[in-house]
C-alpha cells in the first residue's frame, strides 16, 4: 500500500482545532456541583497530534486560536506536548478558542461544548497554502474542520495540496452535530471529504450517517474501500472494529477496562493506529494498538494528558488479559 510509505515517515501534518478542556475535579463530580476544575488541552486534532508525539512521531498543527488568555494557554500546551505550532495563527476580534466542559463520569455524563464564533473556523486558504507539504509524510484531519467556512474550503484546498505533494490524506469522520448548520449539509460535505481520503476512520453511526442510515454504514465503508481509500476502519464501540484494506476485511476486538469517561477514545485510537503503522506493524496489530490506546484514555482523567506514551502502552499490553474475541 503506497499510503504506508507516507505514514512511515513518522512526520504528520494535522489540520484542525485546539481548545481548552475543563472537567470537574475530582473524577466522578458533576459540573453542577463543581468547586474546582481540571484544566487540559483538548480539541480532536490537537489530541491526535499530542498522542502521536507521545508515541514517538512528529506532528505539526494547522489552525487558528484567539489572541487572548485561552488561546495563549493552547499555544503553551502545544509546546508542552512537543507539537509544532509554527502554522497556528492567533486572531483578534470576537472569535474565540473553543472551550469544552465535560464530566469524568459515565453515568449521566454531560459534555458542554462552546463553539460559537470559533477561532479555528477562521483558518483560510492562505493558512494552508503557506505550508510546505514536502516536509511531511501524511496529512490528518477530523470532520469538525469542515463544518463552517472559511475552514471548510481551506481544508479541501489542503487535501489538494497534500495529494499533489504525494502525501496520503487521513480522515477521521468525527461527526459532531452541534457544529453543523444541518445534517444534510454535513452528510454531503463529509462524504465529499471521505471520497478524497486514503485512510478513513469512523464509527458505525458516522458511516451510517453518511450513507443515510446506520444499517447502511458498513456497506458505505466497503464502498469507500473499493473505490478510493486504501484503509477504512469501521468502529463498532464494544463490538470492536472492521478494517477494510487490500481487498480483505479484518475484525478485531477491544481491550475492556473500567471507564471513567467516554471522551478522547477516538483521538487516541487514531494516534495509536498511525503510530503503529509508522513502525511497520501489520494492519491488524496496528488497529489493536489503537484500541488499546483508546481504552487507556477512557480509564484516565483528561484527554491529551491521558494519551499514553510508548512505555505506558507497552505496559498496558503486557498486563492486560487481551482483546475480546470476535
Amino acid at each position: 500500500m503506497s499510503v504506508l510509505n507516507g505514514i512511515k515517515a513518522r512526520n504528520f501534518l494535522v489540520i484542525g482545532r485546539v481548545g481548552m478542556d475543563l472537567s470537574p475535579d475530582p473524577a466522578g463530580s458533576r459540573t453542577r456541583n463543581a468547586t474546582s476544575m481540571m484544566v487540559a488541552m483538548g480539541g480532536s486534532s490537537a489530541n491526535i497530534a499530542a498522542g502521536l508525539v507521545k508515541l514517538g512521531c512528529r506532528a505539526a498543527l494547522v489552525t487558528r486560536v484567539s489572541d487572548d488568555a485561552v488561546g495563549w494557554y493552547c499555544l503553551d500546551q502545544l509546546d508542552h506536548y512537543g507539537v509544532d505550532r509554527s502554522h497556528v495563527r492567533a486572531v483578534s476580534g470576537e472569535c474565540r478558542t473553543s472551550l469544552a466542559v465535560y464530566e469524568t463520569r459515565i453515568e449521566e455524563h454531560q459534555s458542554v461544548i462552546y463553539r460559537n464564533n470559533a477561532a479555528d473556523f477562521q483558518m483560510d486558504i492562505a493558512d494552508v497554502e503557506a505550508v510546505d507539504y514536502g516536509k511531511y509524510g501524511a496529512l490528518i484531519t477530523a470532520g469538525t474542520v469542515f463544518a463552517a467556512e472559511p475552514s471548510r474550503s481551506a481544508t479541501f484546498r489542503a487535501f489538494e495540496l497534500a495529494r499533489a505533494a504525494g502525501l496520503p490524506v487521513i480522515f477521521d469522520v468525527d461527526y459532531r452535530p452541534y457544529s453543523w448548520a444541518s445534517a444534510e449539509e454535513a452528510a454531503d460535505v463529509l462524504s465529499r471529504a471521505g471520497g478524497m481520503a486514503d485512510v478513513i476512520v469512523g464509527n458505525d453511526e458516522e458511516f451510517g450517517f453518511m450513507a443515510g442510515g446506520i444499517d447502511k454504514g458498513l456497506e458505505k465503508a466497503r464502498e469507500l474501500a473499493a473505490s478510493s481509500a486504501e484503509i477504512v476502519v469501521y468502529k463498532m464501540g464494544p463490538e470492536g472494529a472492521v478494517t477494510l484494506a487490500g481487498g480483505k476485511e479484518l475484525r478485531t476486538g477491544i481491550y475492556p477496562v473500567t471507564a471513567l469517561k467516554p471522551t478522547g477514545a477516538g483521538d487516541s485510537f487514531m494516534a495509536g493506529l498511525l503510530a503503529a503503522l509508522s513502525e511497520g506493524r501489520e494492519i491488524g496489530e496496528a488497529v489493536l494498538r489503537g484500541s488499546a490506546c483508546a481504552s487507556i484514555v477512557v480509564s484516565r482523567p483528561g484527554c491529551a494528558p491521558a494519551m499514553p506514551d510508548h512505555n505506558q502502552l507497552e505496559a498496558f499490553l503486557a498486563t492486560h488479559p487481551g482483546p475480546t474475541s470476535v
